[in-house]
């Protein structure tokens, strides 16, 4: 399925893509020495919610998609170095407004991140001005 929102996302700081189909989609990150907030490599939970959160925006895969509320925890640390992965899956859809939930998992398949997502697509994108 073809991507059609969020298209200029850093695969190096947000994710890459490896799958998107109708609700669903997954989305990989390699953690790298910027994301590390001390000298023990400690990933900010920044991108690991910046990784689930594009997950969920590829599972809408609307162009208009926005982030209204996120209900999120975070289960393990994630450290440099490691590749992480996060499985999307749009559970209600009421029209304009989706709930997704939304799982990361590190390489050893552990959950270290799960939320909720609550999705809206707008008419027009969020930055377009009035006319």
């Amino acid at each position: 399925m073809e991507q059609r929102t969020h298209k200029l996302t850093s695969d190096r700081l947000v994710g890459k893509p490896v799958k998107i189909e109708p609700g669903r989609a997954e989305v990989e990150l390699l953690t790298n020495g910027e994301m590390a907030v001390d000298e023990y490599g400690l990933v900010h939970g920044g991108f690991t919610f910046g990784l689930a959160d594009y997950a969920a925006m590829l599972a809408v895969n609307e162009p208009t998609v926005v982030l209204g509320k996120a209900e999120v925890r975070f289960l393990k640390p994630v450290k440099v170095g490691e590749k992480l992965t996060a499985k999307a899956e749009v559970v209600k859809d009421m029209g304009r407004k989706k709930i997704v939930k939304a799982e990361v998992l590190n390489e050893n398949c552990e959950k270290v991140f799960e939320g909720t997502f609550h999705c809206y697509v707008l008419e027009k994108h969020v930055l377009e001005k009035e006319s």
